[in-house]
């Protein structure tokens, strides 16, 4: 009953329900402390670090991935790295409280996306190629990201327009092409990142044992029984390499010499630079992240037996959504990385049995606080490159199947198939050769620097401009017998 009730829900804001949402459980755990409930101190902070523990990883991870690619030195990787957490911690707040409009008022986190980071590595790279320093290269990032968040703040208003932009083909596609891109980066971290090719020792023997054994760690936990342990497979794998690392040698403890006691918000401190080319691949990417923000609105709303149709969830969502457009933008402003929601929190809901959106508060405050700890950011950029790799490089294949699932969720005709193989074929094509468009203007290097705004354009056009099939094309039988005679 519960599905079907969700099934209509979405077709009332004419978003498909195959569109990246994640798969909801009509039989959730009974719940202990709902909405509006205020659970003890003592029960809230104890839900709420389970809470941060969840989601901790995945925010920390890109802006570390995104310093390490630029080059950037201890001070200013630890900087960013607690500002996504500082940033993390107040948009927590904002999508937990709500202030009139903004909020979905749900036990929703918000953390620096993954689905950004090709798109920003992409622009990262061209203006790096351009001659700008590192720091100049954030300043045109956190340009990008603050105009192109509002884009969310816009669709928040018109979410029923989403399924006629990004249909399930195409976002099916650009999932697959996230993931699919960023493999690379994954597996440079494995042989040991970009200053181990410098220094002729990537992919020694060193590297390779400690990367790949991270790599198994989180292949065997991911497949455990054990609901906590699957959750925490990232996190363990990667304490479990750090300590071999160091055992090793490889951790370099002199970074927390360089950091300060505290890590104050300086707002734009590497200033804000724009340029329309480079806001294409965001403008393709922020109506994705929206749509996957009502999934995991919904979802969390199922588990915390709140309603999945009618005004009441309508509201919510809408109000969430507007709440992760501004979010990116005041992430922008603190110099870091667009902010969505996270999905792995409901897991944490439904095995606790808390839903209060009070214990939002406590994990708000928790993040805020190991943002000001600089210790904190110094612990993830003092881990080792291989072990970096061998624990993202399986969440980045993770992504690439999520979109395959997306994908696979509808009927692939013929005119499914060539969005997909031109999309994926373009896509790609230019993370494997990155010299195509050298000899080119700024705008079409720009344009076209990253998986996702090539490969997305490329889905968008050919779904908006290839006729949908004739009935004849959509019967036609999957497989043929073929018989002698």
């Amino acid at each position: 009953m519960a599905q079907r009730e969700e099934t209509r829900t979405l077709q009332e804001l004419e978003l498909p329900e195959a569109q990246g949402f994640p798969e909801l459980s009509a039989t959730g755990s009974e719940l202990i402390y709902g909405l509006y409930d205020k659970p003890p101190v003592v029960e809230s902070f104890f839900v709420a670090v389970q809470h941060v523990l969840a989601a901790f990883v995945g925010i920390v991870t890109p802006p570390l991935i995104i310093c390490t690619s630029l080059g950037l030195d201890a001070a200013n990787t630890s900087f960013i790295i607690s500002m996504s957490l500082l940033a993390s911690g107040i948009c927590t707040f904002i999508q937990c409280k709500t202030f009139g409009p903004v909020g979905s008022g749900l036990l929703s986190l918000q953390g620096t996306s993954f689905a950004f980071l090709g798109a920003i590595l992409g622009v990262a790279g061209t203006a790096i190629q351009a001659g700008r320093t590192p720091e100049q290269a954030l300043s045109l990032i956190f340009g990008v990201c603050f105009f192109g968040a509002f884009a969310n703040v816009m669709l928040s208003r018109f979410l029923h327009l989403l399924s006629k932009i990004v249909t399930p083909i195409v976002s099916g596609t650009l999932v697959m092409l996230i993931g699919l891109s960023l493999l690379k980066t994954g597996i440079t971290s494995m042989g040991g990142g970009t200053a181990a090719l410098k220094a002729n020792t990537f992919a020694n023997a060193q590297n390779m044992a400690l990367g790949f054994g991270v790599f198994l760690i989180v292949i065997v936990l991911t497949l455990a029984k054990n609901q906590y342990i699957r959750m925490g497979a990232i996190a363990i794998g990667l304490f479990a390499g750090y300590v071999v690392s160091a055992f090793m040698g490889m951790v370099d403890f002199s970074i927390f010499s360089k950091l300060p006691l505290v890590s104050l918000p300086i707002p734009f401190r590497y200033g804000m630079s724009f340029e329309f080319s480079a806001l294409i691949p965001f403008l393709i990417l922020y109506p994705l992240t929206a749509i996957e923000s009502v999934g995991d609105m919904t979802a969390t709303s199922m588990v915390s037996k709140e309603p999945i149709a009618g005004p009441v969830y309508v509201r919510r969502i809408k109000a969430g959504v507007l709440a992760d457009g501004l979010n990116s933008s005041l992430a922008a402003l603190l110099n870091t990385f667009p902010i969505t929601t996270f999905s792995q929190n409901t897991g944490v809901i439904q095995m606790t049995g808390v839903g209060s959106r009070y214990v939002g508060l406590f994990v708000a405050g928790i993040l805020a606080l190991l943002g000001l700890l600089p210790i904190v950011s110094g612990a993830f950029q003092s881990i080792p490159q291989p072990v970096l790799g061998g624990a993202t490089t399986v969440m980045f294949g993770s992504i690439a199947v999520a979109g395959v699932k997306i994908v696979a969720s509808e009927k692939l005709d013929r005119r499914a198939t060539i969005i997909i193989a031109v999309s994926l074929a373009l896509g790609l094509g230019v993370v494997f050769v990155p010299e195509l468009f050298n000899n080119q203007p700024a705008i079409i290097k720009n344009m076209f620097a990253s998986a996702t705004s090539t490969g997305g354009l490329t889905a968008i056009l050919l779904s908006w401009l290839l006729p949908q099939p004739s009935q004849a094309d959509v019967a036609v039988p999957e497989s043929v017998e073929v018989t002698d005679g």
